[in-house]
C-alpha cells in the first residue's frame, strides 16, 4: 500500500517551504549582482528549479515508500537515496494515532503514528494517507494485536467496533475546561520583549510619573487578562468535541478543533490513573482523569506521557469512570502525622523570613522606598498554609492498590495497580529525618517517573514507610503471579491477551 497521491503537494509545501525560500533568498542576491531584466530572469529561474527540485524529491519519496500489514508485523519501506526496511511486530505497537490539521481535513488527507512501549518517540509515520485508509490502518492493527483476522468491510464488525460511549464532553464541560485551563505562563515569554521596548513607549505614552503608574497597571491587568483568555482557547480547541469510547481491549478517544486526533489507550498497557483538581476546578466540582500508559507520550499530552480520559467533568463522574478503570474500593487517605504539619510551618516561616530580609535590605541600602513591613502579615498565612499542603497530602494501601494524594495548586490522586509497581524506594532528607518521616517512592513504567513525577507517599512516618514498603514488596510479588495466571488462562482459552513484558 501506498500513500495518498496528495502527500506529494503537501509535503512539498510543508517540508520545501523553508529550502523553497533559502533559494529565493541566493535568487535575489544573485538578481542583485546581475542587475535588471537578467537578474529578474536569475531570481524566476532559481525559484522554479527550487520548486520543481522539491515536488521531484517528494514524487520519488512517495514511488518509494510502501507499507503493509503482515500477519505478525507492520511493514514499512521508504528512503530514496538510502533505503530502510522496517518490521514492526503488533505487540510492540502501543497506539496508532490520528491527526489532521484544518487544510488536512479539507484535503482528505491524514498523518498515522505508530507509537511502541517504552519509546521515547514516534516509531513510523505515514505522511499522508487518506482518512478510510488511516482509520483501516488504525482498526486492523487494534484487531491483530488482538490476534484477529482481518475484519475490515464486515459491517455487523464495524458497527460492534464502535464500542461503547464512556464520556462525551459538552459544551458547558468545555467552557468550565477553558475556566481552570487558564494558564499565566505566556507572561513570561511577553516580559521578554516588553522589557526592551516598554520603556521608551512608556515615555511617549505617559510622560508624567502618575500617568505612567496607571499605564503599567492597566497594562499588566490586560496582559493577565489576554494570557488567561489565550490559554484558556487553546485548551478548548485541544479538547473540542472530545469522546471517550470503550473498545474492548482498549479505549479509544477523539478530540481536536483545528487539528483533529484520533487515538486509543490500550488496557493492558495501563500503569497509573491520575485525578487532577486544581484550586478553581475543586472550587466547581470538577476534576480531570488521566491515564498513564507504559513508557508513551501520546496525542493527548505528548510531555507527560500521559492520555486524557476525561479532560474535566464533575467530580463524581471523575471517579466513576476511574473506578470502572481501575477497581479501587475508596479515595479516603491516611494524611501525615502531625508533626508534618510542623515542618510546613516552619518552612514557611523561614521563607517569609528571608523576603522581609531582603525587603528591609533594599530599603535600607539603596534610594527605594515601600512599606517592607507589611510582610510581617504574611505571618498569620504561615498556619493556614501548612495546615492547607498537609490536609491535602495522604495515601491509602488496598489489596491491590496503592493511592495516594499531593498538592494544594493543583492537587493529584493517583492509583497503581500493584503488580505495575517497578521499585519501592524509601527517601529522607535531612530535614525529614529531624522530625523521623520519610517518603515511600512508587515507581512504575510510565513517563510520569521518567520526569520525577512518580505516585508518592510524602512526609509519613519513617517506620511506616519501611513497613509499606515491605509490605507492597510482598504483594507485588503475589499480584504478579495472580495476574500472570489470568493472563496464561486468557491466551488458552483464546481470548488474544497479549504479553505484557511491563507488568511487574
Amino acid at each position: 500500500m501506498q500513500l495518498d497521491p496528495l502527500s506529494i503537494p503537501y509535503r512539498a509545501v510543508e517540508s520545501g517551504l523553508q529550502a523553497i525560500v533559502g533559494i529565493a533568498i541566493a535568487g535575489i542576491a544573485g538578481a542583485g549582482s546581475v542587475g535588471g531584466a537578467e537578474g529578474i530572469a536569475v531570481f524566476g529561474v532559481v525559484l522554479v528549479v527550487g520548486i520543481a527540485l522539491s515536488i521531484g524529491w517528494q514524487v520519488a519519496y512517495y514511488r518509494r515508500f510502501e507499507y503493509r500489514l503482515t500477519g505478525d508485523t507492520f511493514d514499512i519501506d521508504s528512503g530514496v537515496l538510502s533505503r530502510r526496511e522496517r518490521e514492526i511486530p503488533y505487540g510492540r505497537i502501543q497506539n496508532v494515532d490520528i491527526r489532521q490539521n484544518v487544510l488536512q481535513r479539507a484535503l482528505g488527507i491524514a498523518e498515522v503514528r505508530l507509537e511502541t512501549a517504552g519509546g521515547g518517540q514516534t516509531e513510523a509515520r505515514l505522511r499522508y494517507v487518506d482518512l478510510g485508509s488511516a482509520r483501516h490502518v488504525q482498526e486492523e492493527v487494534s484487531r491483530r494485536k488482538r490476534g484477529e483476522h482481518d475484519g475490515y468491510g464486515d459491517e455487523e464488525t464495524a458497527a460492534t467496533d464502535q464500542g461503547a460511549t464512556l464520556f462525551e464532553l459538552d459544551d458547558r464541560e468545555l467552557v468550565i475546561l477553558g475556566i481552570v485551563s487558564m494558564d499565566l505562563r505566556l507572561l513570561s515569554i511577553i516580559a521578554v520583549p516588553l522589557s526592551f521596548v516598554g520603556p521608551s513607549v512608556l515615555a511617549d505614552v505617559a510622560p508624567t510619573a502618575t500617568a505612567s503608574i496607571v499605564v503599567v497597571v492597566l497594562g499588566i491587568v490586560a496582559l493577565v487578562v489576554a494570557s488567561a483568555l489565550f490559554s484558556a482557547a487553546l485548551s478548548m480547541a485541544r479538547y473540542y468535541g472530545f469522546v471517550l469510547t470503550d473498545r474492548g481491549e482498549e479505549y479509544r478517544y477523539e478530540r481536536g478543533l483545528l487539528q483533529r486526533f484520533s487515538g486509543s489507550i490500550p488496557k493492558d498497557k495501563v500503569q497509573t490513573i491520575t485525578l487532577t483538581e486544581n484550586v478553581i476546578a475543586r472550587r466547581l466540582g470538577y476534576a480531570s482523569l488521566s491515564i498513564e500508559t507504559a513508557g508513551y507520550g501520546g496525542a493527548s499530552q505528548e510531555s507527560t506521557g500521559s492520555q486524557s480520559a476525561i479532560p474535566i467533568a464533575e467530580r463524581d463522574h471523575a471517579v466513576a469512570l476511574a473506578g470502572r478503570i481501575e477497581d479501587f474500593e475508596s479515595l479516603s487517605f491516611e494524611r501525615p502525622p502531625k508533626r508534618a504539619r510542623e515542618r510546613y510551618a516552619v518552612r514557611y516561616g523561614l521563607v517569609l523570613a528571608a523576603l522581609i530580609a531582603i525587603a528591609y535590605g533594599v530599603v535600607r541600602l539603596t534610594a527605594l522606598s515601600f512599606p517592607w513591613y507589611a510582610l510581617f502579615g504574611g505571618v498569620a498565612l504561615v498556619p493556614v498554609a501548612a495546615h492547607l499542603k498537609w490536609c491535602h497530602r495522604g495515601y491509602r494501601l488496598e489489596d491491590d492498590y496503592v493511592i495516594t494524594r499531593n498538592g494544594f495548586w493543583s492537587r493529584r490522586i493517583t492509583i497503581v495497580p500493584i503488580y505495575r509497581i517497578q521499585t519501592l524506594v524509601t527517601a529522607e532528607t535531612v530535614f525529614q529525618r529531624r522530625r523521623d518521616l520519610a517518603t515511600l517512592v512508587v515507581d512504575t513504567a510510565g513517563t510520569y517517573s521518567l520526569v520525577g513525577e512518580d505516585s508518592k507517599a510524602v512526609d509519613i512516618d519513617v517506620e511506616t514507610a519501611d513497613r509499606l514498603r515491605r509490605e507492597l514488596a510482598d504483594d507485588l510479588q503475589e499480584a504478579v503471579v495472580e495476574y500472570r495466571r489470568r493472563r496464561d488462562r486468557s491466551v488458552s482459552s483464546g481470548e488474544g491477551v497479549p504479553d505484557d513484558a511491563n507488568a511487574g
